[in-house]
């Protein structure tokens, strides 16, 4: 990489590869959108709904930002150093920085781990709404209920695979186009059914009119709020996207950190609005269309669809959780390739993986198999268990937890130096960091406890221990195991030679 002595507020790592990537390619808007995408918060809305009331009552909102604020904080962390290290390695690159190459490793493998299992995830729910809303739409109830076919599910699911890993595949720019005409149709419907939702509410059997207590978290108990944060904290995972495409972005050490902090709030306004029009329509009571009801609250849009937004408009909302799970299953290969596409490069893993396609200047080899693990990772755990697939989904915040979390004490650790040379690097290098990181971690702590318990997930455990503890933690460990056998192997990584920790750093010109 050429470095140039220019301006010093533009200082970046001089052992960084250049992997190929299509340059200068998505803007500040595309790069909210690609992170709006990846949040998927039509789908993540229905899914979350119900858990945040069952948890906290009346005081979604509370839980809502509270899940939101270690979100900000380690953006922050995120944006300080893709100033540095522009690279689309970013957890995986920025903790071996800070921390060297083991924990950077680890660091890597839970990033790739979690949006691997999201993609399968993704793909499950696409396909259940998409025979929803085809069951509706030609009124045959066999046909909204397909989805419940193994066989139709799976094969369903891996043709929905196969388009989103040819998306990716084309380019970010294709990846791109697509995704400002899902995310903007979402948003529009999530919009109109907040709307019609305020209008209706004095006219629901369960609904409720809006009080500023909502907002207040007097009342809630620490229980509650901490059993909702870990779901509230899992609605906002995904807005890294935006910096993932650093090295395709404009002006790669300004654009993605901006673009993150953008999504983030706008991720933010949206839950709350739509949230809050929900609870005044439904209410949060355990009958009927109450929210609090268990018979909906994994899938709050499919039973408020019709009644708020009537016949045939209810179709629509369908189509928008369908198009936000579509939209989030494409975006998410980014995260999950250009992070196997940093650690390859580094020589961290095999180097194929770091194979460039040389039309659409994407790393190929990986998202193809990206989308074929995801695709064999779901097709053997529905077949073989519901119930490991289901602990495998919720022991994702084990894996977002710790590696958002880690990412945030690499920022203070790496910039250690200068955190008090002036007042802008204590507070965004030093304290927003430091309080996202404690935030996250702490979530992990009450997550791994409350995993333990045989009761948490879909209720499996082996000897007694809850199994989706066995699987987060198992899954990590799967990586330290994989790591000493690719460090016996090929340890230059490991050595020091391909990325060194804590490099001193130069000036370029942006």
């Amino acid at each position: 990489m050429q470095i140039e002595e220019h301006d010093p507020h533009h200082a970046v790592e001089t052992d960084l590869e250049q992997k190929g990537l299509s340059k200068n390619s998505v803007g500040v808007l595309g790069s909210v959108v690609l992170g709006i995408s990846s949040v998927a918060p039509a789908y993540t809305l229905t899914a979350t709904i119900g858990i945040l009331v069952t948890q906290a009552g009346s005081k979604m909102a509370v839980v809502i930002i509270a899940g939101f604020l270690p979100m900000f904080f380690a953006a922050y962390a995120y944006r300080e150093l893709n100033k540095v290290a522009p690279d689309c390695g970013t957890s995986f690159t920025w903790t071996t920085k800070a921390f060297g190459p083991y924990i950077g490793w680890i660091g890597g493998w839970a990033a790739i781990l979690a949006t691997a299992i999201v993609l399968s995830n993704l793909s499950g729910v696409a396909v259940q709404f998409l025979y929803q809303f085809l069951g509706d739409a030609f009124r045959n109830e066999a046909l909204g209920q397909l989805w419940q076919n193994r066989g139709v599910n799976v094969v369903t699911c891996i043709a929905l695979l196969a388009g989103a890993t040819y998306v990716a595949y084309r380019g970010i720019t294709t990846t791109e186009k697509v995704q400002f005409f899902l995310v903007g149709f979402q948003l529009i419907v999530l919009l109109a059914f907040a709307g019609t939702a305020i209008v209706k509410s004095g006219s629901s059997p369960t609904g409720i009119h809006f009080d500023w207590d909502w907002f207040s978290p007097s009342g809630l108990t620490l229980s509650a709020f901490i059993a909702g944060l870990s779901g509230s904290i899992f609605a906002f995972w995904g807005w890294d996207t935006c910096l993932t495409v650093n090295e395709e972005s404009k002006g790669s050490t300004k654009t993605p950190g901006r673009a993150a902090l953008l999504t983030v709030m706008s991720i933010l306004l949206t839950y709350l609005l739509v949230a809050t029009a929900t609870q005044m329509y439904a209410g949060v009571g355990t009958e009927g269309l109450g929210l609090g009801n268990e018979e909906i609250s994994e899938n709050v849009f499919g039973a408020l669809a019709h009644p708020v937004m009537g016949d045939p408009w209810h179709l629509f909302l369908y189509l928008a959780v369908l198009a936000s799970s579509t939209a989030s299953l494409i975006t998410t290969f980014l995260p999950a390739t250009r992070t196997i596409l940093g650690m390859a490069s580094y020589k961290a893993l095999p180097p194929r993986f770091a194979a460039i396609h040389p039309r659409f200047l994407t790393p190929s080899y990986a998202t193809v198999v990206a989308g074929a693990f995801a695709a064999a990772f779901y097709s053997i755990l529905t077949i073989v268990s519901a119930r490991v697939l289901t602990d495998t989904i919720y022991s994702l915040g084990i894996m977002i937890c710790f590696y958002y979390g880690l990412t945030a004490f690499s920022c203070v650790w790496y910039f250690r130096n200068e955190l008090f040379s002036s007042f802008q690097n204590f507070v965004f290098k030093l304290l927003f960091p430091l309080v996202g990181g404690l935030g996250l971690f702490g979530v992990l702590g009450v997550t791994l406890h409350d995993a333990a318990s045989p009761e948490y997930g879909s209720g499996a455990s082996i000897f007694g221990v809850g199994l989706v503890l066995i699987l987060g933690v198992g899954l990590i460990l799967t990586g330290l195991i994989l790591m000493f056998v690719w460090r016996a192997a090929q340890p230059a990584f490991f050595r020091g030679e391909t990325l060194r920790k804590d490099t001193p750093v130069l000036v370029m010109d942006d």
